[in-house]
């Protein structure tokens, strides 16, 4: 299938044609600037006619040489749900950067189409369905209900199984993928970059120039990757403090679990502070979001089956997650495992009933630990998968103006994603890169003294291109700012601790207002002391 022109494309937009972007008739035109408006409205998008809805015939699905095969295909019936309106436009990144048909939901559907009706994907029309983020922004702006992301995931999974892509790319995916939903791999590699950025060498590569040699995504992969401390293990079972109000078990995730083991901590001792015994499986395993996000399903389903084991032999009332991308997938394990024999499919579907985000759950649970004042305006980045794959928007405000002194600030474009979309700006640095701009230069437009998160994709994306910038701003995950509100750090510490990065456990106060509830534990908790080892994980 040729994707030269987008079909029927009713405002002129043409998807560049093979080659470097920004040369020849396909160049991309500039980004708009922040807050300017990518389609004026959704009628200026089907300007020149409505587009015609898609028949669902498919007569030429499964011929061969097509794009998708009898494997659990694209369903016809949700590319049908399209009608074409372009609403999905202006929220979606890719369209934003470069204004192409091709390069919006829209035009993937329509790549989609005529996969279903037999045509074969090229070249192009492979790097279109790629460079889409899945960030899902199109699923919420969309009037239709169009699920998007089950199309574009049906999609991937195809591609992944039945395209051959350059050597080049088939090495970095390898390395990824290897790497990334695997935490004893990553376990592996903290010593190694521990000391690479406590020796001096980052810095003395940087000078050299040496750095700027290396494969674009070897050098987003450097820069992302953030400070690190020590990592000591949680204990298995941590108690509430005062009366028992639910069970819950933790994810630790995989980059969350490696990278931000401070984050891990913060939601143990938030969550015994509000009442709830949490137990950490020990031997998890990663979820399964990379893997799936990326086409490669089979991977993804035995990830899968090994986290509901895990959870079911845990006894617990509730899974809570505290990185945005994992809490949305394990929603969707009832539909990744649909096909599986036996009972796992209902197994998938009462895990994934029990799946809250952190933020999620406090807010149902209600505030029981007394909050103390932190004066500090606060920009919130929405992550993509909670915000729109998970519907949480109004829980973690809620958690946040509990706080006293803590004064909100939104962002402009808060639809648009920051480029990171798991491994996203590994795999395309340069439009992550962009991506990344647009969101470090909104939140500084809001003025405030700290950006918080719910995710640590968004975290090192927005934190490294800030660093980038010349802009030394704190970043902190929403649960850090409760549980400094409710251990009484005050809020220059907890500002300073943002600002050193996620390696850096936010120590309790060594003065001022005594904590009101203390974390009760069986063990030690990072940030409070101990050396153990991070928990034993599947690779």
């Amino acid at each position: 299938m040729t994707a030269a022109t987008a079909p029927d494309d009713p405002g002129g937009q043409k998807a560049r044609p093979d080659g470097p972007p920004g040369s020849g008739e396909g160049a991309r035109p500039p980004a708009p600037p922040l807050g300017a408006t990518v389609a004026a409205s959704a009628d200026a998008a089907t300007a020149g006619g409505a587009r015609p809805t898609i028949g669902l015939g498919m007569p030429g699905f499964g011929a061969p040489g097509g794009a998708f095969d009898a494997h659990q295909p694209p369903d016809a019936a949700l590319v049908g749900d399209c009608v074409h309106c372009g609403f999905c436009l202006p929220s979606c990144p890719t369209y934003v950067l470069w204004g192409e048909e091709m390069d919006s939901p829209r035009g993937r559907i329509d790549l989609i189409k005529g996969g279903l009706e037999g045509e074969a994907f090229d070249a192009a029309a492979v790097r279109h369905l790629d460079q889409c983020l899945g960030c899902m922004a199109c699923v919420t702006a969309c009037p239709s209900g169009v699920q998007y992301d089950r199309l574009i995931e049906a999609t991937r999974a195809q591609l992944e199984r039945r395209t051959t892509r350059p050597r080049r790319e088939r090495l970095l995916r390898a390395l990824v993928y290897g790497l990334f939903p695997h935490p004893r791999r990553l376990r592996v590699l903290r010593g190694p970059l521990r000391a690479y950025q406590s020796s001096g060498l980052r810095t003395l590569l940087a000078r050299t120039g040496l750095l700027r040699r290396l494969p674009a995504a070897l050098r987003a992969m450097e820069a992302l990757a953030p400070r690190l401390g020590p990592a000591p293990a949680l204990p298995a079972r941590i108690p509430a403090s005062g009366t028992r109000r639910r069970t819950v078990g933790l994810l630790t995730g995989c980059v969350q679990g490696t990278f931000f083991p401070d984050v891990n901590a913060a939601t143990v001792r938030v969550l015994t502070a509000e009442g709830c015994d949490v137990v950490v499986p020990r031997r998890q395993g990663c979820c399964g979001a990379l893997s799936a996000h990326a086409g490669r399903a089979p991977e993804a389903v035995r990830f899968a089956r090994h986290a509901i084991e895990t959870f079911e032999a845990s006894g617990v009332d509730t899974v809570v997650v505290n990185a945005a991308g994992c809490g949305s997938h394990l929603k969707e394990y009832a539909h990744l495992l649909r096909d599986e024999g036996g009972d796992w499919p209902a197994r998938a579907g009462a895990l994934a009933a029990k799946v809250r985000d952190i933020t999620e759950l406090l807010d149902e649970l209600g505030p029981v630990a007394p909050r103390h004042p932190l004066p500090v305006t606060v920009a919130y980045q929405d992550a993509c998968h909670l915000a729109h794959a998970q519907a949480v928007r109004d829980q973690p405000r809620r958690l946040l103006r509990g706080v006293p002194g803590v004064e909100l600030r939104e962002l402009p474009e808060a639809e648009i994603c920051c480029g990171s979309a798991g491994t996203y700006n590994l795999l395309h640095p340069e439009p992550a890169r962009e991506l990344g701009e647009r969101k470090a230069r909104a939140v500084l437009s809001t003025g405030a003294r700290l950006m918080v998160t719910a995710n640590p994709g968004c975290w090192m994306q927005v934190a490294t291109t800030l660093a980038g910038m010349g802009e030394r701003m704190p970043v902190a995950h929403t649960v850090q700012v409760l549980d400094a509100a409710i251990r009484g750090v005050p809020v220059e510490r907890l500002l300073a601790q943002a600002l050193d990065g996620p390696g850096t456990p936010l120590a309790p106060p060594s003065s001022g207002p005594p904590r009101t509830s203390p974390p009760a534990a069986t063990g030690p908790l990072p940030g409070t002391g101990g050396a153990d080892p991070s928990p034993q994980a599947s690779s």
